[in-house]
């Protein structure tokens, strides 16, 4: 009798990357080869298995490459969506392999999917992207800036000019400018360059009378304050007026001359960004405006000015009038309108009973990403909650896409969303989303044990690394793979508390603890060691202006501090640059397949491998030394080889000096320091 060999469970591998699936993004009517990895024996077969099928399709087998044999099928794709799993066979038993791994049985809800047609953007596939929130990034143009008094904003408060650019906002903080501009923003280019950024991505543009323009006032004019204003006035005259009384004082943001201006100076800027090869997305906030905005002029503004009709919280004969839900009984009904989360000063839209307001959103979408702006794609604000029904809300969003895909085909949609995206992510409508569940979550979960407000501590979430890939996978799942490799990954943004802060394990916020207990006790490396998770995880590295630099903040205003110019912690910007050029060196960190290689207490490593492009990343995020052996062999490195080092973090430094480590029988040996990670990559036969 011979010995019965066991399906090696470890060495099952496909996905839906370029290695896997030829082509990966395929049309329909197309031929789609797909590959799957197994050991080169121990396998008596592999079946292609579709969804709904019993048997499924037996795979050739092909080549083989050290320890493993690889098995192709080919399809033919009609124009439906196709969902498969695999199924190998062993002399004594059988395994099924589907998005999450291997398992005794078919999994049908994580099953590989292709959505023929479904195409994400080549150049924002693994892009760096940095998030701008413009007041707090650089004042380079001080003729801009709003003065004190300068007009009222919210229950009659005036807005205020911040002289003190280091200053902490305040607990209530909307109406505080602090100067922040595009002509900032323009002389920093270099500086992104510098730092391997691909993208920018502004908080709204658009006019608006609030520091963080969620309100948008007008969808077609860049606001002044933040770009270009050239006629001036005497400010001080306005202080104390109510916004009717301070008009004239108004209309500097709204006078066509300064509109205009703004908008080529945003032109000027997008070249420029383009020149050194940094694309730009713009915030789209279409599901309310505000309540400045001419269309319901609830503070009076436009009333009665040349040119302007009456907005539909003046008249009910106004134009605008079908552009909000109001409710009650004879008019006036005034206040009585449907707000975001019931906010007066955000008024919702009402597509569903304004075809006009329809076609004027698609226009607006179409406009920005057109010449002469060029703009790169769209990140679209609380985009679910759009519309009064979900089938109102897809068909919107199906429209739109269109609208913007046919006058940008490269242009990229990327929503604002919390849990299952999937409904969205089936190519006609969303590329992808800002990626809370299946990146800063996740992770911030299992390096702090803190949820993304600062607002609990969870210490049973802490350091489980068991628990990190199993959410991971999980949520990734729920995507494509053309959505995940251009999905947002961030560590921190405008919405939540700085990651740095987290690093403290300290619940609170600004109101109840102060501004500086989110500065105590943090630890920056554990946010080295978040920025390397970041930097080598499947998406699109998203970096929050000033995380870079050491910035700390609680959540929701105190996240919106000034960008430290003067008083950078340089050695962490230099760190950056480092992680980022390793990033954008090797393109297995942004198209390439990952697995994960070992989990435990604090303990993380895994894989991602394109081609002969094939690097490990371990991280011990524990307070004591680690020695341990990684399984390379599962990536398909040579069994007995060499692996370099590009980056060693660890908790008071890093290094970034290229050292060889030995592979012996298919592992690498490393000895972690407490509270590091590590960056390795094959060294390639030349």
């Amino acid at each position: 009798m011979h010995d019965i060999k066991k399906i090696d469970r470890r060495a099952l591998f496909s996905d839906e990357t370029a290695d896997y699936r030829i082509p990966p993004e395929p049309e329909a009517g197309e031929r789609v080869r797909i590959r799957f990895r197994a050991a080169a024996d121990g396998i008596s077969a592999v079946y292609l298995v579709p969804q709904g099928e019993q048997n499924g399709f037996k795979m050739v087998p092909g080549e083989e490459e050290g320890l493993f044999r690889f098995y192709e099928r080919e399809i033919l794709l009609t124009d439906r969506p196709w969902a498969y799993c695999f199924r190998a066979e062993g002399e004594e038993e059988t395994c099924w392999y589907d998005k999450t791994g291997y398992s005794d049985r078919p999994r049908w809800e994580y099953a590989f999917r292709i959505m023929p047609g479904f195409k994400t953007p080549d150049w924002a596939k693994g892009a760096v992207i940095y998030q701008i929130f413009v007041d707090r990034f650089c004042n380079g143009n001080r003729e801009n800036d709003v003065q004190d008094g300068e007009y009222l904003y919210v229950d009659g408060k005036p807005v205020r000019r911040v002289e003190d650019w280091y200053q902490y906002p305040e607990a209530l903080d909307v109406n505080n400018f602090y100067g922040g501009d595009l002509q900032g923003v323009l002389q920093k280019l270099d500086y992104f360059k510098s730092l391997g950024v691909g993208a920018i991505y502004f908080n709204p543009l658009f006019v608006s009378p609030s520091n963080h323009k969620y309100d948008s006032q007008d969808y077609d004019y860049i606001d002044p304050h933040f770009a270009r204003i050239i006629n001036d006035t005497d400010w001080t005259a306005a202080q104390g007026m109510t916004n009717r009384d301070a008009r004239k004082y108004v209309t500097r943001v709204t006078d066509m001359v300064n509109l205009e201006a703004s908008n080529a100076f945003f032109a000027e800027l997008v070249a420029a960004a383009h020149e050194k090869g940094i694309r730009v997305i713009l915030d789209g906030v279409f599901n309310h405006c505000g309540s400045f905005n001419k269309w319901m002029d609830r503070e009076r503004i436009y009333e009665g000015q040349a040119g302007y009709a009456d907005g539909a919280y003046i008249s009910e004969e106004s134009p605008y009038h079908d552009f909000f839900k109001f409710h009650g009984g004879q008019w006036p009904y005034n206040n009585h309108y449907d707000g975001w989360w019931g906010y007066e000063t955000l008024p919702k839209l009402n597509y569903e009973e304004s075809r006009e307001l329809y076609r004027y959103i698609m226009g607006i979408g179409r406009k920005w990403v057109s010449p002469p702006y060029d703009v790169d794609g769209w990140r679209l604000d609380v985009a679910a909650d759009l519309g009064h029904s979900e089938s109102f809300n897809h068909q919107f969003w199906r429209d739109f896409r269109k609208s913007v895909k046919e006058a940008k085909p490269d242009a990229l949609i990327l929503a604002e969303h919390y849990g299952d995206p999937a409904a969205w992510l089936q190519g006609d409508q969303w590329d992808t989303v800002m990626n809370y569940d299946a990146f800063m979550e996740p992770l911030t979960w299992f390096l702090t044990g803190m949820e993304k407000h600062s607002d609990e501590r969870r210490d049973d979430f802490y350091g489980d690394g068991e628990l990190f890939f199993r959410t991971m996978l999980h949520q990734m799942s729920r995507f494509y793979t053309q959505s995940l490799q251009v999905a947002m990954n961030e560590l921190s943004n405008h919405d939540h508390s700085r990651f740095l802060t987290r690093t403290n394990r300290t619940v609170g916020r600004t109101g109840s603890l102060g501004p500086e207990a989110a500065e105590r006790d943090v630890r920056k490396g554990v946010l080295r060691i978040a920025v390397v998770v970041q930097m080598t995880w499947p998406g699109a590295p998203t970096i929050y202006y000033g995380d870079e630099a050491g910035l700390c903040g609680w959540t929701d205003p105190d996240n919106r501090r000034c960008y430290p110019w003067g008083r950078e912690d340089l050695e962490l910007v230099e760190f950056h640059r480092y992680i980022i050029g390793i990033h954008n060196r090797n393109q297995a960190l942004k198209t390439g397949s990952v697995k994960p290689l070992l989990a435990g207490r604090h303990l993380i490593a895994y894989g991602r491998f394109a081609g002969d492009n094939k690097l490990a990343v371990v991280v011990n995020s524990g307070s004591e030394p680690r020695k341990l052996s990684i399984p390379v062999w599962e990536l398909g490195t040579a069994l007995e080889g060499t692996m370099i080092r590009l980056m060693l973090t660890a908790d008071d430094t890093y290094n970034s000096g290229r050292l060889a480590f030995p592979v012996k029988n298919g592992h690498l040996e490393v000895d972690m320091p407490p509270e590091s990670s590590a960056i390795f990559v094959e060294q390639r036969e030349e």
